[in-house]
């Protein structure tokens, strides 16, 4: 019915349109297991349905006299002076990290209100504060 050529043309084009798919079905998985959302205390506190096996990052004010440091970790809580979790942190904290003042926590939460942090972020000077941490603040 169609002749070689066609035949041909048809083969590269589903061929070309079933790699693509594939290509792309990779791509959007990489990013997917990749994106880290940021959340509040509060949202953690009233989203229904929250992983507690992806990694997150939670930010907000570190509470003063919250700051507790022992021989294997270092505890302390994050709010958003409406709601407050529980951060623990195994390594070195950044050197602008302090009690009152913004940061942002990556890892897992073990439930609610405890948080298990593999890095902290507290990258800034004693002015700034974090975009989100600030919309969260606001809110």
């Amino acid at each position: 019915m169609f002749g070689n050529k066609v035949k041909s043309r048809m083969l590269f084009l589903v061929s070309f349109v079933i790699i693509s798919i594939i290509i792309i079905t990779f791509i959007f998985r990489s990013l997917e297991e990749n994106l880290v959302y940021f959340f509040s205390p509060t949202e953690i506190k009233n989203k229904q349905n929250i992983s507690l096996n992806k990694k997150i990052r939670i930010g907000g004010l570190v509470k003063d006299n919250s700051f507790i440091k022992n021989d294997e970790s270092i505890n302390f809580i994050i709010t958003d002076l409406k709601n407050e979790i529980i951060v623990n942190y195994n390594g070195l904290l950044p050197n602008l990290f302090s009690e009152g003042k913004g940061v942002i926590a990556e890892g897992k939460l073990k439930d609610k209100k405890y948080f298990i942090a593999e890095k902290i972020l507290a990258k800034h000077d004693e002015n700034y504060m974090p975009p989100e941490v600030s919309e969260a603040l606001e809110k």
